[in-house]
């Protein structure tokens, strides 16, 4: 005969299994919902460390739009101070050109304009000369390409003359050391005579 008196003692660990499986679940979902609540901090971290380098690149590019606005500011303020000082240099000499401009032709000998004209241009040239200014009047000196230009070219009247500045038909200006026009030139050239002796 069999003997079923032992049926609830077997059955009885199978009721247990659904407590132990909840058990497992909870232990399992324990580590995700800390692992999300790391996940969301980093995220806050990290949101707060962007703003603050974006705070910082705002800050530096509205300093850098000041500085640059300033800079203009400044050398628009110096270059019209400079023209300022050029132009209260030649007013004197403005004034006797006006003088001149003005006389009746026929009470002023022709060789007092022509006097006075040349008393103006010395006036200005010293002024601007005072300023920086440089006349580039070459007459005689070697041929320089970088403040010269030649025109044409002319005989040289023996070997020592060849590429030498020979008559300028335009005056160059320098000022400070900067090219303004370059002086207009003849230059000298040396070619032995057809006839010269050869040894």
């Amino acid at each position: 005969m069999t003997d079923y008196s032992d049926t609830s003692e077997q059955t009885a660990p199978e009721g247990d299994a659904p407590d132990a499986a909840d058990d497992a679940a909870s232990a399992n979902a324990a580590p995700s919902l800390h692992g999300e609540s790391d996940t969301d901090a980093m995220i806050a971290t990290l949101s707060a460390q962007l703003n603050e380098q974006r705070d910082k690149h705002l800050r530096l590019l509205a300093e850098y739009d000041n500085y640059r606005k300033r800079t203009v500011r400044e050398r628009q303020e110096a270059e019209l101070k400079g023209m300022g000082l050029l132009i209260r240099g030649i007013l004197d000499a403005l004034d006797d050109l006006g003088r001149f401009a003005h006389l009746d032709p026929d009470q002023v000998e022709a060789a007092a304009v022509v006097q006075g004209a040349e008393m103006v241009e010395k006036k200005l040239f010293k002024s601007l000369a005072g300023h920086g200014l440089e006349i580039v009047n070459p007459v005689d000196v070697p041929f320089d390409p970088a403040v010269h230009e030649a025109l044409t070219t002319m005989p040289a009247g023996s070997p020592d003359e060849d590429q030498f500045v020979g008559m300028v038909y335009q005056v160059g200006y320098l000022f400070n050391g900067q090219l303004l026009r370059a002086a207009r030139v003849v230059v000298k050239q040396w070619s032995a005579p057809a006839d010269a002796d050869v040894e």
